[in-house]
């Protein structure tokens, strides 16, 4: 017996943070929205801890996270070059350690309570015209979102991305078994309560491995690039709770790949649109995609809101949006090529100061300030090797940067725009 087909102004695939955010930024303009994930109910989106940005609440519109939501804010980031001891000290930096699974849960919660229809354990199989086939049936749509993550669901063309652009991330959030040894390993590492001690440069220029003390509870989140032949994340992890044997039995957390790449040119075909992880929308530099799916989230229901057509989201996030995140993807190609002695090298030449530590931590540019642009050139001229390694790469940032605010508004120049992108930084895809 053929079910009846459903109509609506918004379909969603995926209901994890990208899918979530864009179903309850959609539902309260009014628009009439149906999101779908194969998963059960509790089970989609991110299952860890993640930082995100405090600005990106008060961006977005979404109320900030709370306790238990929020496990931990204001301490201090020990950013090390690989095992130490050259260190950066990130103070006072806005960035929030949230649980993702009470984040989804809420972002689910707020959209059906501003009318939006969730479906679980639904699959999309496949796109015909305005209609989108699901396995709970026909979905007539004006508007098709793919928030379903890297790959996308075969709704609309998405780049592949290169094996060594995929970061194999591990994040779990552990009993501490002894309190005493956990507290001495922090303050031998000169850490104090409630901050993060993180390894970077570990496996390779673009790796970590990062310990947070929270109460009888530690956080330890891993990552790297496997395919180059370093550890994969799970492998970084667990290496760590074998070192460590204060840290006790799981008590949650995850895995997944992260697509490292710059932004997807075309965030629109016809009338499918990518939001997350499909889109390229990462913050590359440390692979954090929270911050950008809940701005793309609410750009796509403002534009759809206004009537202006979904070629405006795409032409809209790129000019505001694209420029800061293809310039954190040329910064970690930058330090995937790093060897550990240069990784040191940046942290103890003053290049890497704990104010460009801090914006890049928190997703934003760097703040104009006289100050501290005088001692990033202090130090860049007491190093002439900083000068040679860096100076190609600021000249490819301030490229890109006047590139995305440009992007055109014509769909039809799009792809001789993304060319000359690939000609200037390099090929996007394999």
């Amino acid at each position: 017996m053929a079910t009846e087909t459903t109509k609506t102004d918004v379909a969603i695939v995926g209901a994890g943070t990208a899918g979530a955010a864009t179903a309850l930024q959609c539902a309260r303009r009014g628009l009439r929205v149906v999101c779908l994930d194969r998963r059960p109910a509790g089970q989609t989106g991110a299952r860890w801890v993640n930082g995100v940005p405090a600005w990106v609440y008060d961006e977005t519109g979404v109320p900030t996270s709370e306790p238990p939501e929020l496990r931990g804010h204001a301490g201090a980031l020990h950013l090390l070059a690989g095992w130490g001891p050259a260190r950066v000290i990130v103070e006072g930096h806005d960035v929030l350690e949230v649980d993702m699974r009470a984040l989804v849960d809420r972002l689910t919660a707020l959209a059906r309570e501003a009318g939006a229809e969730v479906r679980y354990e639904a699959r999309a199989l496949g796109l015909d015209g305005d209609v989108l086939r699901t396995t709970t049936g026909d979905i007539r749509a004006d508007v098709i979102v793919d928030a379903s993550g890297l790959g996308g669901a075969g709704l609309a063309p998405v780049p592949p991305v290169a094996p060594e652009d995929i970061c194999a991330a591990a994040q779990g959030v552990f009993r501490v078994a002894d309190r005493a040894a956990a507290q001495a390993w922090f303050r031998d590492h000169g850490a104090r309560p409630g901050d993060a001690i993180c390894f970077s440069g570990v496996a390779g220029g673009y790796s970590i491995v990062n310990l947070r003390l929270h109460g009888d509870e530690v956080s330890v989140l891993t990552g790297s690039l496997p395919a180059l032949g370093y550890p994969s994340g799970a492998k970084l992890l667990a290496d760590a709770l074998a070192r460590h044997r204060w840290i006790g039995p799981k008590l949650f957390g995850g895995a997944s790949p992260i697509p490292l790449r710059r932004p997807c040119a075309h965030l629109v075909h016809g009338r499918v649109a990518l939001v997350g992880d499909a889109a390229g929308q990462v913050f590359a530099t440390h692979g954090s995609g929270v911050a950008a799916q809940l701005v793309a989230a609410a750009t796509l229901a403002e534009v759809l809101a206004e009537g202006a057509g979904l070629q405006a989201y795409q032409h809209r996030w790129q000019r505001r949006w694209g420029g800061l995140f293809a310039a954190s993807d040329l910064f970690r190609r930058f330090t995937t090529t790093l060897r550990p002695d240069e990784v040191a090298r940046l942290f103890t030449s003053g290049v890497m100061s704990p104010e460009v530590a801090r914006d890049g931590l928190s997703q934003r540019w760097p703040r104009p300030d006289a100050g501290k642009l005088r001692g990033v050139l202090r130090a860049l001229a007491r190093d002439p090797w900083t000068v040679a390694k860096m100076a190609p790469l600021i000249g490819r940032i301030a490229f890109a940067t006047g590139a995305w605010r440009s992007f055109p508004a014509a769909p039809e120049r799009v792809d001789a725009w993304e060319r000359r992108m690939n000609r200037v930084l390099g090929v996007l895809a394999v």
